[in-house]
């Protein structure tokens, strides 16, 4: 306990190192979405389509969840404070390398490694801010720690919407260097770390564990983000890409359970609480990337809102969350069991998703979004704590590192399987609702003869003539079949995400987890 509070800060001090880690958890989530809204302009500079634009942030992706598990080794390895100023200082070299990259091979290798520096940011930044609060106040860490989780993925789209509109592309990544260069300097001069009991020598590093755990979840990352692209199982890229994730899985496991300094602590899930916690970070990841991914997608496809509007459009109920957070922190220091906060958030999740499932028409109106997003903002505030908290609760020292290592790799990999699995779902009801759709119109009708007819003649008031007008009316009929069909595929991913999270409300009510008692507090700064 005494290397845990010799970490503790105070006044001034605190709050610089405080916003330092926020600051660097916003950079690397925000970077994770800003890149979205920018696939346009990139593809038309770089002269690429879009299917190739898309590596861009499959790269990063890819970087991002190969470093989260190696956090806490490498901290142990380099001193925390070294390993995380090197990591702020990769991403920011990398940030320009990006926005001056001149062809699509560069920018995608750039971003790779942009993505392994931005990794290490995450779990990192948690540790730092929860070992700089004395015990009673550390769940309020938490809470400050989440704001920037939270926040991230709603706030690139519009920032990244608003810098297009205004500047060009490169900008998007020019931002993080003024920022990356203060967080740097801040983090040499006030970041302290930990004292570790054991050093290991370079001939005592689990090479053969980075590489296999390399192969094994970057080859995954990658299935995630190319298959339906690629149409999945039909391609054989996805399926050797499948087979070496497949042998590098088992082969990483065999390596981590037997090897003497393991890159990959694997040992620790053997924690009960841990186990839950991986599970419903998943399930947080699935939903907050899912629906940040889904909301703007219907607002600009259907809708026809620019991203700026789309990204706007998020920004109450992200809100809503950050001003939850110290107020979640507060219930949870004085009690409230962790379980039941988090079923409440999943409850409170399907509300949001089945409130969607009603509302969606193909002219849904910006108004009818709003208290709708509000209950995602508190759904949010009321699950990442808690399941934060529950992960770390019985681990002890370093165990605790290792274990956010976890939950951060489970989250970030919730969001690709989910976005992957909508993506997908998506192509196929849309094929369905469409198909329903035509079989149910009549060409023998007089409704459809009589709008096909009022089409044909509004075009030709407009100077085209009677059999290019006739052409295009069924063009306009098949383009509204098309929009009604996207509607109800859309409502159909609000209700099927909705129940899942409706169904895991029992089994998190189910959790023994040995939280402990109010008062007793959960000893979450030995993390590194």
């Amino acid at each position: 306990m005494a290397q845990a509070e010799s970490l503790v800060e105070y006044g001034s001090r605190r709050v610089i190192i405080t916003l330092t880690a926020i600051v660097c958890a916003l950079l690397e989530i925000v970077d994770t979405t800003i890149v979205n809204v920018a696939i346009k302009d990139m593809s038309g500079n770089l002269g690429a389509t879009t299917s190739e634009i898309g590596w861009v942030i499959t790269a990063y992706a890819i970087g991002n969840v190969i470093i989260i598990p190696m956090t806490s080794w490498l901290s142990q390895q380099f001193g925390r404070r070294n390993y995380f100023a090197a990591s702020i200082i990769l991403f920011t070299v990398f940030s320009f390398l990006c926005g001056n990259a001149t062809g699509l091979n560069e920018l995608i290798l750039f971003r790779f490694f942009q993505g392994v520096g931005g990794g290490a940011l995450l779990v990192t930044s948690q540790t730092i801010i929860t070992e700089s609060y004395p015990q009673e106040k550390r769940g309020m860490a938490q809470a400050l720690y989440g704001m920037g989780v939270i926040v991230g993925p709603t706030l690139g789209p519009p920032l990244g919407g608003y810098i297009i509109d205004n500047f060009s592309w490169p900008f998007i990544f020019y931002i993080n260097i003024p920022l990356g260069v203060i967080a740097t300097l801040l983090t040499l001069q006030f970041v302290r770390s930990p004292k570790y009991a054991e050093k290991k020598s370079g001939k005592n590093i689990d090479w053969a564990g980075i590489g296999l755990l390399a192969v094994f979840v970057g080859s995954l990352q990658f299935i995630l983000e190319k298959g339906h692209e690629e149409d999945w199982f039909d391609s054989s890229l996805i399926i050797t890409f499948t087979v070496i994730a497949a042998l590098g899985a088992f082969f990483f496991i065999w390596r981590e359970l037997t090897f003497s300094n393991p890159v990959v602590n694997l040992r620790v899930l053997k924690n009960g609480n841990l186990r839950a916690g991986t599970i419903l970070s998943f399930v947080l990841g699935f939903g907050l990337y899912g629906s940040t991914f889904i909301i703007p997608l219907y607002t600009q496809a259907t809708l026809g809102w620019t991203a700026t509007q789309a990204g706007l459009l998020m920004v109450p109920a992200t809100l809503t969350t950050a001003l939850l957070m110290p107020f979640i922190g507060r219930l949870l220091q004085a009690g409230v069991r962790h379980q039941l906060m988090a079923a409440t958030g999943m409850f409170v999740f399907f509300i949001f998703c089945f409130w969607g499932y009603k509302i969606l028409t193909p002219d849904t109106g910006e108004p009818n979004f709003f208290w709708m997003l509000i209950m995602r903002g508190v759904a949010m505030a009321l699950l990442f704590i808690p399941i934060t908290t529950l992960s770390l609760s019985s681990l002890k020292g370093k165990e605790i590192g290792e274990g956010a290592a976890f939950t951060g790799m489970m989250r970030q990999l919730g969001g690709s399987f989910g976005i992957a699995l909508i993506t997908t779902f998506m192509a196929q009801r849309l094929m369905m609702h469409r198909a329903d759709l035509v079989e149910k119109l009549d060409v023998n009708s007089s409704l459809v003869q009589g709008r096909v007819a009022g089409l044909q003649q509004a075009l030709i008031a407009k100077g085209n003539a009677p059999n290019i007008a006739l052409q295009k009316a069924y063009q306009l009929m098949d383009f509204s079949i098309m929009k009604q069909a996207s509607v109800l595929t859309y409502m159909d991913v609000f209700l099927y995400i909705g129940v899942m999270f409706l169904i895991c409300v029992p089994f998190v009510l189910m959790i023994k987890g040995s939280i402990k008692a109010k008062g007793e507090k959960v000893d979450i700064g030995a993390a590194h």
